[in-house]
C-alpha cells in the first residue's frame, strides 16, 4: 500500500535530511578542532566544503518553492508546523542569495585560514596571515552583499540575521554606546571597592591537568550534562557542537590557573544544556533548533555567570575544588574562592575576561568588524585600530599580536557579525535569571547544594521546550515581561560588583 505525503511532510522529509547532513558537517568539524592531523587540512577542507555546497543545493532545490507554496495553503496546520514553515522560508531565502560556487569556495577558503591561523597566533604574527584574511572577509562581504539584495536588509545586518534573526546594528549600536559609556567608571568604582577589601589570598599551583579534567567532568555532571550522550575535548579554542545526542565541548587547561578552565566548561555546558533541552519532536525541523545565538549565549552565561559564580554555588563547588587539588587553609574558603571568580581586572583576553569588562571586548569587535566591511578599515590596519580600540576601551595596548587581533577564530574561519551575540546574550541572561528567581525563589537555595533542577525546570519550559516556535523578544517578554534591554544586566552588575 501506497501513501501520498502531503507537501508539508514532503518538506519535513527534505529538511530532516538536511539537517542531518549539517550533524554530520559538525562531527567533522569537531574532529578537525580535536584529532585530525594537520596533514589531513586540505582533505579535511575538501569534505566540509562538499557537504556544504551539497546542503546548499538540496535547500536550493526549485522543487521546495512549489511544495512551500502548497504547505502554506493548508488550512490544517497547527501553530508549530507554521511556525516551521516560516523557518523553512527563512532558511531557503538566505541560501538562494548566494550561489554554491561562492558557498564553496568562502567554506574552502574559512578552513585554510583557521589552519594558518593556529600557526599566526602561536608565533604571534598577524602579518603572515594577511593575504589569507583578506581573502576570507572579500568572500565574506560578497555573501553579506548578495544577501543584502536578496533580503533588503543592510550589508552588515544580512550577516548578523544568520546568526540572531531580526538582529539589526541600528538598534545594537545605541545599546553598546551606552555600555561603553557606563562601564569605565562603573569598572573604576568596582576596582577601587576591591582595592579596599584587600588583596586575594592566591591559590598554590601547579594544578595538575588530570585533576582539572575530573573536576570539569564531575562539576558538568552536577550542572546536568549527560555523559551518555556527550563529551568532553580539548582543542584550540572552546566551544559546544554535535547533536543533541552527541553533544561535543571542548575546552583548554593551564597548570597555572584551574579557574578559566572550569568555568569554560560551564559555559559550554549552558550550550550542551540548551540543545539537549530542545523538543524532541521537533529535533530535525528548523522550527526545533535553537532561535539564534543572542538565546544560546544567554544560556551559556547562565550556567558560567548567573549561576557558576554566584556565592551560592561557590558554597557548593569549594570543597571539591579542595578536594581536586589537595588544597587547604584559608585561601581555599568559599569567600575568597568566590572573590577569584568575581575578580575584576582588565585585561587582554576576550574569553579570560570577567563579566564587568566583558562588553567592553565585544563592543571593539562589533566596531572593527563593521568597519572592515565597509571598507573603512583595511585588514593590514587591524592590530593598530584594535590598539586604538583597547586602549579607548579598557585603558590597555596589547604587547603582540597573539593578545590582540589574532585571539579569537571567528573572523578567520567566516564568522562575521557574530560578536554582538555574546554581550547582548549576557543581557538576556541577567534577565532571564531574575525572572526565573522570582518564578521560583528556591533556585539560589538549591545551587548551594548543587541542585540545578529548579533553575533547569524553569529554563527548559520558558527557554528550551520553545525553541524557534517565538522570536528572541517574543521569547523574552514572555518569560520576563519585558523586552530585551540593559537594565536587568546593570542591576545584576551592580548587585554583585558593589552592593
Amino acid at each position: 500500500m501506497t501513501t501520498t505525503k502531503t507537501p508539508y511532510q514532503e518538506l519535513e522529509g527534505r529538511f530532516e535530511r538536511l539537517s542531518k547532513l549539517g550533524q554530520a558537517l559538525g562531527v567533522l568539524q569537531w574532529d578537525m578542532a580535536c584529532n585530525m592531523p594537520a596533514g589531513g587540512a586540505e582533505a579535511r577542507s575538501a569534505q566540509l566544503s562538499a557537504l556544504k555546497v551539497m546542503s546548499h543545493e538540496m535547500i536550493t532545490d526549485p522543487a521546495l518553492a512549489d511544495f512551500l507554496d502548497a504547505a502554506e495553503a493548508d488550512q490544517t496546520l497547527d501553530p508549530w508546523q507554521q511556525a516551521n514553515l516560516k523557518a523553512m522560508r527563512r532558511r531557503r531565502a538566505r541560501a538562494l542569495a548566494v550561489d554554491a560556487d561562492l558557498v564553496r569556495r568562502l567554506s574552502e577558503a574559512g578552513s585554510a585560514c583557521e589552519m594558518l591561523w593556529r600557526d599566526a597566533k602561536a608565533k604571534a604574527d598577524f602579518k603572515m596571515i594577511v593575504p589569507s584574511l583578506i581573502e576570507v572577509r572579500d568572500l565574506v562581504l560578497q555573501r553579506a552583499e548578495a544577501l543584502s539584495a536578496a533580503l533588503d536588509l543592510d550589508t552588515y545586518d544580512a550577516l548578523l540575521d544568520g546568526y540572531e534573526p531580526e538582529g539589526r546594528a541600528a538598534e545594537i549600536a545605541p545599546v553598546f554606546d551606552d555600555l561603553a559609556a557606563f562601564l569605565p567608571g562603573f569598572t573604576d568604582d568596582v576596582l577601587a571597592r576591591q582595592a579596599a577589601a584587600g588583596p586575594l589570598l592566591e591559590l598554590p599551583g601547579p594544578f595538575a591537568l588530570d585533576a582539572q579534567r575530573k573536576l570539569c567532568r564531575s562539576m558538568m555532571e552536577v550542572v546536568g550534562f549527560d555523559f551518555d550522550h556527550g563529551r568532553l575535548d580539548e582543542s584550540h579554542h572552546p566551544f559546544c557542537g554535535g547533536v543533541a545526542e552527541d553533544i561535543r565541548i571542548t575546552t583548554r587547561y593551564s597548570e597555572d590557573d584551574f579557574m578559566p578552565g572550569l568555568m569554560g566548561v560551564l559555559h559550554e555546558t549552558g550550550h550542551a544544556l540548551y540543545d539537549q533541552g530542545l523538543p524532541a519532536e521537533w529535533r530535525y525541523q528548523p522550527v526545533g533548533k535553537a532561535r539564534g545565538m543572542v538565546l544560546h549565549e544567554s544560556q551559556s552565561l547562565m550556567m558560567e555567570m548567573q549561576a557558576s559564580r554566584s556565592a551560592e554555588f561557590i558554597a557548593f563547588a569549594a570543597p571539591r575544588m579542595r578536594e581536586a587539588f589537595g588544597g587547604s587553609g584559608p585561601a581555599w574558603e568559599a569567600d575568597n574562592i568566590h572573590r577569584h571568580y568575581t575578580w575584576v581586572e582588565r585585561g587582554f583576553i576576550r574569553v579570560d575576561a570577567d563579566e564587568v569588562t566583558y562588553p567592553a571586548h565585544v563592543i571593539l569587535r562589533f566596531r572593527l568588524e563593521r568597519a572592515m566591511l565597509a571598507d573603512d578599515l583595511a585588514i593590514t590596519d587591524l592590530p593598530g585600530a584594535w590598539a586604538e580600540g583597547m586602549e579607548e576601551l579598557l585603558g590597555l595596548t596589547p604587547p603582540d599580536d597573539a593578545l590582540g587581533c589574532l585571539q579569537d577564530i571567528h573572523w578567520y574561519d567566516g564568522a562575521w557579525g557574530y560578536f554582538p551575540t555574546y554581550t547582548l546574550g549576557a543581557m538576556a541572561a541577567a534577565q532571564l535569571f531574575a525572572a526565573a528567581r522570582r518564578a521560583n525563589p528556591q533556585i539560589p537555595e538549591g545551587l548551594t547544594v548543587g541542585d540545578f533542577t529548579p533553575l533547569m525546570g524553569w529554563l527548559r519550559e520558558n527557554v528550551h521546550q520553545k525553541a524557534s516556535s517565538r522570536t528572541t523578544m517574543q521569547l523574552m517578554e514572555e518569560a520576563t515581561g519585558a523586552p530585551l534591554d540593559a537594565t536587568a544586566f546593570k542591576a545584576h552588575l551592580a548587585s554583585r560588583y558593589l552592593a
